[in-house]
């Protein structure tokens, strides 16, 4: 298995608030979906960073209690990425999940 986030991987993620770690996955998502869009080779390494860094929060013990909503959100990027022929309007739905994360990364940046 490929680290791509070699840094993190070693704890420095547990160091980020939830609203950094987040953003931090939006900023691997919008790579993912420029490149998914673009019909891009770099689409395969996107994708594989973005699912670490969700792996990387799910593992962070401090956000138990959103442990289900950032699972929701894996779940469902993975199925945008994987089967986008279920979606009847898959640029809609990148949209509005590069929306989701796109706050988080906003309110992190205030917050610093």
């Amino acid at each position: 298995m490929t680290i791509y986030h070699k840094e993190y991987a070693t704890g420095k993620w547990f160091d980020l608030t939830l609203l950094e770690q987040m953003g931090n996955i939006g900023s691997e998502v919008y790579r993912t979906f420029k490149w998914f869009r673009q019909k891009d080779d770099r689409f395969q390494n996107a994708f594989e960073r973005a699912l670490e860094l969700f792996d990387f929060t799910l593992d962070d013990t401090r956000w138990k209690g959103r442990r289900k909503e950032i699972a929701r959100s894996r779940e469902l990027f993975c199925s945008l990425m994987t089967e986008p022929e279920k979606y009847e309007n898959i640029n809609d739905e990148l949209d509005a999940m590069d929306k989701y994360f796109f706050y988080f990364a906003l309110k992190a940046r205030e917050n610093k």
